[in-house]
C-alpha cells in the first residue's frame, strides 16, 4: 500500500513537471532562434524515457528472475547480442553528408545518424520477417 501512494506522488510530481515545462516553453515560445525551449523538452523527454526504462527493466526483471532464475544469463546474452549488432552496423555505416548538406555536420554526428538509420532499417525488416513468420507458423499449427 505505501508503495503504491509513492508511485502515485511520482506520477502527480512528473505530471506537475511536464505541465509546467510545456507552459514554460509556450511562454518563451518554441520557434526562438536559440531553440532552447525545444532543447527542455528534449531533456524531459530523454528523463521520462530514462525512468520508464529502468523501471521496466528493473521491475519486470525482478519478477521474471523470481519466476525463471537462468533469466539473467537469458538477458546478458541478448543484450551482448545486441550490443553486437550495433557495433557491426557502427562499422559498416559510412556517415557521408546528405545533398545539400556538406560541410555542416561533424563527421562522428553524420556517423551516428547513419548508425541509427540502418539498425531502423533492421528494425523494420526483422519485424515484417517476425509477422510473416508467426503467421505461416500459425497457419501451419492450426491446420491439424
Amino acid at each position: 500500500m505505501k508503495l503504491k501512494k509513492i508511485l502515485n506522488w511520482c506520477l502527480v510530481v512528473e505530471m506537475v513537471i511536464s505541465f509546467a515545462i510545456l507552459v514554460w516553453g509556450f511562454i518563451v515560445g518554441f520557434e526562438t532562434n536559440d531553440g532552447q525551449a525545444v532543447d527542455v523538452l528534449f531533456y524531459w523527454a530523454y528523463i521520462m524515457i530514462g525512468i520508464a526504462v529502468a523501471a521496466w527493466v528493473l521491475v519486470g526483471g525482478g519478477v521474471a528472475t523470481k519466476n525463471d532464475p537462468k533469466f539473467l544469463v537469458k538477458t546478458g546474452i541478448l543484450l551482448v547480442a545486441a550490443a553486437a549488432v550495433c557495433f557491426v552496423v557502427y562499422l559498416v555505416s559510412p556517415g557521408n553528408a546528405a545533398v545539400g548538406r556538406e560541410g555542416l555536420d561533424s563527421f562522428g554526428t553524420l556517423k551516428l545518424t547513419d548508425t541509427i538509420l540502418n539498425l531502423t532499417y533492421i528494425a523494420g525488416v526483422a519485424a515484417i520477417v517476425a509477422i510473416i513468420v508467426g503467421e505461416v507458423r500459425m497457419s501451419i499449427v492450426n491446420r491439424k
